[in-house]
């Protein structure tokens, strides 16, 4: 009987992929089927080594898994200013802000944003999406930043206020809601809290469950006309 094949941890995917690297690379040049065939033979080959050398090291120094993987200590919360989504800007720091060693985008979402639901409905979603209310009434979330497609690195666009993959246009609202594209749910997200006025976001915590916003159920308005993403 085969044996069943556990689901990869962020950080097994980031050290096996480079992030999404082999996905990209794939993409853009086009590999043959033989050629795939035989990455993908290197690759589960690869894990099955990765698996048993890591479970190894982790049972004899569990100290290990500090960094990525564990709990990261990031910067104090008036490093990541607030804004509204459509004030949302990477390059001059307001609203979303990427950190390398969490590989993770860390969103801030100003206190007057203009949620879509209210009341109990809002307080469920934010709560079952891993968004955390902070006691000034601004909203913080964690975002891997893996696309749920197949695995690329997707960017923050200030051009169009919203996250976009490189390699096959799936596209991402600022709290991480997918929009468009091949992309199966919404983007992954960390468990983010606080150590008093500093950022803590535990990347071995994972919300990998959050499904396609319905009418119902999406949080932020879908981007105006001219913010759209080509």
């Amino acid at each position: 009987m085969a044996k069943e094949q556990t689901p990869r941890t962020p950080q097994e995917y980031e050290m096996l992929t480079g992030g999404g690297a082999e996905a990209a690379e794939q993409s853009r040049q086009g590999l043959s089927r033989r050629q795939l065939l035989r990455r993908v033979v290197a690759v589960t080959a690869g894990l099955v080594g990765a698996e048993a050398v890591g479970g190894a090291l982790v049972m004899i120094y569990p100290g290990l898994t500090s960094g990525f993987g564990g709990k990261i200590t990031l910067k104090k919360k008036s490093a990541y200013p607030a804004a509204i989504p459509a004030e949302f800007d990477i390059e001059n720091g307001k609203g979303v802000f990427y950190e390398f060693e969490a590989k993770s985008y860390i969103v801030h979402l100003a206190a007057e944003t203009p949620w879509l639901l209210s009341g109990g409905a809002l307080s469920d979603l934010i709560d079952s999406e891993w968004l955390v209310k902070d006691s000034d009434g601004t909203y913080w979330a964690a975002i891997y930043q893996r696309c749920v497609h197949l695995g690329c690195k997707f960017n923050f666009l200030t051009s169009c206020r919203s996250f976009k993959c490189p390699c096959h246009g799936s596209h991402y609202n600022d709290d991480g809601e997918y929009l468009s594209g091949p992309a199966p749910r919404s983007n992954d997200r960390f468990l983010l809290s606080f150590s008093g006025d500093t950022l803590v976001v535990d990347t071995g915590k994972l919300n990998s469950s959050v499904q396609h916003p319905s009418a119902t159920t999406r949080l932020l308005q879908e981007l105006p006309v001219q913010f759209a993403c080509q």
